[in-house]
């Protein structure tokens, strides 16, 4: 080959190598363009999500009544912020009489199915206690009734019973942690032996009857605000600890800083749920 053909032959690989280098970066611009395409509908549908998560938390979980003389909160947290439904759910409303009623499910599981269980058990219990069944009977109906459809249902429950015109109020728990209560800057446990819905013997073994004062809060939770730190006792303490650490006039702030406190900005692999009831106060408007 002359030395003219090597250099046309040069010439002519490297119009060929430009050209390829053309090609490839045209090739290159559009799979760019195609990943941001594709981060702008992930994004896109993680709103969307987003949206129809918040849609139906709200449709889970109702707005609190009106009740004079009684301050009521309620603060969620998932386990899993791209699922949050869980088997954490309560149940509030007020009675024929005057009386609020306030159920706290804790169904055994994760997601969906939970959810349901959670639902059935509130459900089951604002049936029962509309058609004037006692206290004391609540939670064993339930399992009664549930258990003959659904006999793989496992969950706890806490039924509170409040009078707001005299401050009397009533519990009865079915294996649930146990309610607190914050009186004039101290905290104190409320302790009701029982079994809840899918478990032997369920029922509540006593009701507890006692008296809200003027100022007093009644926290009621479920087992994803006291179980992250060690053992029981240990979350229990934290969870007295904080409560009165964070004690204020808006008890929609209080139960959020209690949450964020125990949870130290960490999430856990339980939902959880707080719910405040202050009495003779009102809080802010709840969000």
């Amino acid at each position: 080959m002359t030395r003219a053909q090597l250099t046309a032959a040069l010439a002519a690989a490297q119009q060929e190598l430009k050209e390829l280098k053309h090609e490839l970066a045209e090739t290159n611009s559009g799979v760019v363009a195609m990943y941001v395409e594709l981060e702008k509908r992930d994004e896109q549908l993680r709103r969307s999500h987003a949206v129809i998560f918040r849609q139906l938390e709200d449709a889970l979980r109702p707005q609190p009544p009106t009740v004079p003389g009684v301050g009521l909160s309620v603060h969620y947290s998932p386990a899993d912020a791209d699922a949050p439904t869980g088997g954490d759910l309560f149940d509030w409303f007020v009675l024929p009489d005057g009386t609020l009623h306030i159920t706290v499910v804790d169904a055994v599981g994760h997601g969906v199915a939970s959810t349901r269980d959670a639902l059935d058990v509130t459900h089951a219990i604002r049936t029962l206690a509309l058609e004037g069944h006692p206290l004391a009977q609540l939670i064993g109906r339930a399992a009664e009734t549930l258990g003959r459809v659904f006999p793989r249902l496992m969950a706890t429950a806490l039924v509170a019973r409040i009078d707001p015109a005299t401050g009397r109020f009533h519990l009865a728990n079915g294996g649930h942690p146990p309610a607190l209560l914050l009186r004039r800057g101290a905290a104190s446990y409320i302790e009701i032996d029982g079994r809840g819905v899918g478990f032997p013997l369920p029922g509540s073994a006593v009701v507890y009857t006692g008296h809200l004062e003027t100022g007093d809060t009644l926290l009621l939770y479920t087992d994803g605000l006291t179980e992250g730190h060690g053992s029981i006792i240990d979350g229990e303490q934290r969870l007295s600890a904080s409560a009165l650490r964070n004690s204020g006039p808006d008890l929609d702030a209080m139960t959020s800083a209690i949450v964020a406190d125990i949870h130290d900005g960490r999430r856990y692999a339980d939902d959880t749920l707080l719910i405040g009831v202050r009495y003779g106060r009102h809080t802010a408007e709840h969000a």
